[in-house]
């Protein structure tokens, strides 16, 4: 599984630590150091940014700088992928219009399926485009609840064969936590938690061996996160706060 880490981290030196050698989520909201994930990264996604922009009251309504920005990184040899632009709060409708106006192959934009829409949809997707995004939404927006749980347990029963493989590759939007990706069969996924941890000092004031710098502390992270995979199909069990049941 490749393991998404978002930017920007600040200062830039601890951004070197979180992505070198490694993967780069970079979304439209926040590009500045795009040229970091080019130089460094072994492969670098790109996100729409329409969860930032929703979050601060200003929901985007043309996208179509995104898209040119989006095929233009598209030439770079290491740029997996695009998250297709998509309506937060939106209908199925009001997504399913992006889809169409969207301007990438089926390759290399990636849709994103809302917890809270149909099967249905779901299922389209997945027997269309090659990664298909999941967002937690609606009354499964909070990762890892019994609800969510249960919800994204429906949803690899649409997904996945007879023998637990996915139809498509998946993606975690917000989903780089071990409790969470290391249960499910995903491609990939993708956090800021470097990012808006590394300068919380409180949080490494205890222990005998706090790491001293927030270098050490975004390394610190990334081992821990990447000690861990997805694993390769799903196993058509009941899933409750994490624990398999």
């Amino acid at each position: 599984m490749i393991h998404y880490h978002g930017l920007p981290i600040t200062p830039a030196t601890v951004a070197n630590y979180a992505i070198q050698a490694g993967h780069a989520f970079i979304s439209y909201a926040h590009p500045d150091q795009l040229g970091t994930a080019i130089d460094i990264a072994q492969s670098f996604a790109l996100d729409n940014g329409a969860f930032s922009a929703w979050k601060n009251g200003n929901p985007v309504k043309d996208w179509t700088s995104f898209y040119d920005w989006a095929l233009e990184n598209k030439k770079i040899p290491h740029c997996d992928f695009a998250v297709i632009p998509d309506v937060i709060d939106g209908s199925e409708e009001d997504n399913d219009a992006l889809l169409k106006d969207c301007p990438f192959p089926t390759w290399f934009g990636a849709p994103v399926w809302h917890m809270h829409e149909s099967f249905d949809r779901l299922e389209r997707l997945a027997n269309t485009y090659v990664r298909v995004c999941i967002g937690s939404s609606g009354a499964y927006a909070v990762i890892g609840t019994n609800e969510w749980w249960s919800q994204i347990g429906k949803a690899m029963r649409v997904l996945c064969d007879d023998k637990g493989r996915p139809s498509c590759k998946l993606h975690g939007l917000r989903m780089l936590d071990p409790g969470i990706f290391s249960k499910l069969p995903f491609a990939s996924a993708d956090s800021t938690n470097i990012g808006r941890n590394v300068g919380m000092d409180g949080k490494w004031r205890h222990g005998s061996y706090p790491p001293p710098t927030k270098e050490a502390r975004a390394q610190v992270m990334r081992s821990r996160i990447e000690a861990f995979n997805a694993p390769p199909v799903w196993g058509f069990h009941q899933v409750e706060q994490g624990t398999l049941l």
